[in-house]
């Protein structure tokens, strides 16, 4: 397995395996490849990672910059991140984030942040951060790891192209 930054002939690849990726999950509304396509519209996506195995893109990741209410910069969101089903429970998606948050960590990032599950997420370093929140979503389901000492403390706003609805 290769872990790459995406290129343009990627695009239709990400989409399809997003798309797979999400369909039976049941708390998805089914917009993430719109969210991809949105981020990278409007040049918020600092970071578009691909897996690839035997040539063909079976993962990806997104990371994007939030906005924090405390000013804090340096901070990102990650997702959404998506790993083809027959690819899923190999460590793929671990990989991906691994790596996009040590490039996040090289680029001068302060911390990163997203909203998933917490019971896969807290095993690879995420937790509840006192005093940080997401406004609408359930805090046991937003988390965050800072990768410095200085904890932010506010109200997180993801990118606007997470509302995108296609």
């Amino acid at each position: 397995m290769i872990i790459r930054k995406e290129t343009a002939s990627d695009i239709d690849a990400i989409t399809e395996v997003t798309i797979a990726a999400f369909n039976t999950l049941p708390i998805s509304n089914h917009t993430e490849q719109f969210i991809i396509k949105a981020l990278r519209s409007a040049g918020a996506l600092t970071l578009s990672l691909v897996a690839e195995f035997d040539g063909r893109v079976v993962g990806h990741i997104a990371f994007s910059p939030i906005m924090i209410s405390d000013g804090a910069k340096g901070w990102y969101g990650l997702g959404p991140v998506s790993v083809s089903p027959e690819h899923q429970r190999k460590g793929i998606g671990r990989a991906l984030i691994n790596e996009g948050l040590s490039l996040l960590k090289g680029l001068g990032g302060r911390g990163c942040a997203l909203v998933g599950d917490p019971n896969y997420y807290k095993r690879l370093g995420f937790r509840n951060l006192p005093g940080l929140l997401n406004e609408g979503v359930p805090p046991e389901v937003f988390l965050a790891m800072p990768f410095t000492d200085a904890l932010p403390k506010g109200v997180v706003m993801f990118h606007a192209s997470f509302w995108v609805k296609s």
